[in-house]
């Protein structure tokens, strides 16, 4: 399969169906430790990249694609602003880009719809019971409208949502003149999503899985060993090839060269062998579940979310 291709978003632009992840956690030193791997993705042909100033990897992303000597124009680079940044989009797209050390982002996204209580230099601020604090001060409508603009400076060329449901897509459309070119969400085998990714599809959103593989636990599935050795294929491979058979652009994290190159070589899967890995779906959030406080998660209810 050929994974060098693009699919063109509702401005126009085109994307990457393959990217890489740029997150290491949240320690500092991982973070900066983050350029030689960088380096490694970008010479197996990588021009995707995907960060966020909640991951801290914005400047090493730009450190490594400048040693590169390839022209900015060649990538995609997406940045998010986080959760506690809802009165402050413009700020946290300038220090981005600062970070960066780019004039401009091709995709800039509002990582979650919740408003998380801004202080400064605490992503996590917390409640006495442990959860989140979140506030009902502003709402990602009002954030939304604030991202539209943006696109008048240039500073992004195109504008997106992550974490959203079509219950959160539904109530951004009762103000959206822009319609989000990407929606980022978790999406794999667990977790197939099928009426989000074709709700987005039909509105012009193009669909990209974070999580891609679903962890350990999706790639030692039975069903997809089986797969894999029926395609001589490793099993990332097979999860990955069903994404692109979706039509569902992938940004998988990996710092190890072998396997980034392995991932930019994938098979063509038979329809059944797609419908076969869509049957192993659970409704199960792999990532997010683990970050559950008293029945929220950033300080949302699934309800809020729209995904109970």
């Amino acid at each position: 399969m050929d994974v060098s291709h693009s699919v063109e978003l509702n401005n126009g632009d085109s994307i990457p169906v393959l990217g890489l992840g740029v997150w290491t956690g949240i320690d500092p030193e991982a973070q900066r430790a983050s350029v030689p791997w960088i380096q490694t993705a970008i010479k197996a042909g990588y021009r995707h990249f995907d960060t966020a100033l909640i991951y801290g990897t914005e400047q090493p992303l730009g450190e490594a694609i400048r040693k590169s000597g390839i022209p900015r124009e060649e990538f995609f680079i997406c940045t998010k602003f986080p959760w506690n940044y809802h009165g402050r989009i413009v700020e946290s797209l300038n220090e981005s880009l600062e970070s960066l050390g780019m004039t401009y982002v091709d995709l800039f996204l509002m990582h979650w719809p919740q408003y998380v209580v801004y202080e400064k230099d605490n992503f996590l601020p917390r409640n006495p019971d442990g959860t989140v604090r979140v506030t009902d001060e502003r709402n990602f409508n009002q954030s939304w409208e604030v991202m539209e603009k943006l696109l008048e400076t240039g500073k992004c060329k195109a504008i997106g949502v992550s974490n959203f449901s079509i219950k959160t897509l539904e109530k951004l459309f009762t103000v959206a003149k822009i319609i989000p070119a990407v929606n980022q969400i978790e999406l794999h085998p667990y977790l197939v999503q099928e009426d989000l990714v074709q709700y987005c599809q039909k509105k012009g959103i193009v669909v990209v899985a974070y999580t891609p593989t679903g962890m350990d636990v999706v790639r030692k599935d039975p069903v997809i060993i089986e797969l894999a050795a029926k395609y001589n294929a490793t099993p990332t491979q097979i999860i990955l090839a069903w994404h692109l058979a979706r039509g569902v652009v992938i940004i998988p994290k990996s710092a190890n060269e072998g396997r980034q190159k392995e991932n930019m070589i994938l098979p063509v899967l038979d329809p059944s062998d797609v419908e076969k890995i869509s049957g192993l779906d659970r409704n199960d959030r792999l990532t997010n579940k683990t970050m559950e406080v008293n029945g929220t998660l950033w300080g949302w209810t699934y309800e809020q979310m729209g995904w109970a």
